[in-house]
């Protein structure tokens, strides 16, 4: 992470996003701008939380490691979204690790400044209860995602998910061979179970498969199977 100190650039972010109407102008002065890069960790999973981010640029992965082990995707989110908001009302340790999927642009905000100046500020809380509401209905229903739907499907969506961002059409990820048994074990699956699909998916030129790692050929064919992208 790094602080990218370009007033001109966060107030931009602000008006575009309409966050003035959000944040109290108290706060705004507390308000910076933070850059990840593609692959870094934003925050994880039980580690204490005192910074609330606004995503503005980039997407993001937001997965949950089970105390048995078990790492699941929940979503994957482009701008805007809310990373800390959960944690800032509930005092507690970070949820869910998330990490940039491309390189990523947060306004962030600490939580002592949040307490001070925004704890009764009516646009800001409506703002963060429609986010919180969003945030806990997609994880219900991406538990049911993992359950209900084939691996091809998931699979297909999580290829779609890492290898693009919506708003940056320059960006086009690679799911690296290391990271093979990471993305078996987000969506669910073996790895022997993973590399039976992408066989299937090379033999059908939807990706191609390389030393480097798998890079998607057909977006539109992988769309067409996964019929809609589960993830986000």
């Amino acid at each position: 992470m790094k602080e990218v100190a370009d007033p001109d650039l966060l107030n931009d972010y602000i008006e575009s996003y309409g966050l003035q109407k959000v944040f109290p102008k108290a706060l705004l002065p507390y308000l910076t701008l933070h850059g990840f890069d593609q692959g870094e960790l934003i925050c994880t999973q039980g580690e204490p939380s005192h910074t609330m981010y606004v995503l503005v640029r980039g997407k993001i992965k937001i997965y949950n490691t089970s105390p048995e082990g078990r790492t699941l995707v929940i979503s994957f989110k482009n701008p805007l979204e809310i990373i800390g908001d959960v944690e800032y009302i509930r005092d507690g340790d970070i949820i869910n690790t998330v990490e940039a999927v491309s390189p990523v642009h947060m306004i962030g905000v600490e939580y002592r400044w949040l307490r001070k100046y925004g704890a009764d500020h009516s646009p800001l809380l409506n703002f963060l209860l429609d986010i919180i509401t969003k945030k806990f209905y997609m994880k219900s229903s991406s538990m049911s995602f993992n359950l209900l739907y084939p691996v091809e499907i998931r699979l297909a969506s999580y290829l779609l998910s890492v290898s693009f961002d919506e708003a940056d059409a320059r960006f086009q990820g690679k799911l690296g061979t290391a990271d093979l048994a990471d993305a078996a074990n987000l969506i669910g699956t073996s790895y022997r179970h993973l590399n039976r699909v992408l066989q299937k998916f090379a033999a059908l030129g939807l990706i191609e498969r390389s030393r480097e790692g798998i890079t998607v050929k057909d977006r539109e064919g992988l769309r067409n199977l996964a019929s809609r992208n589960i993830y986000e």
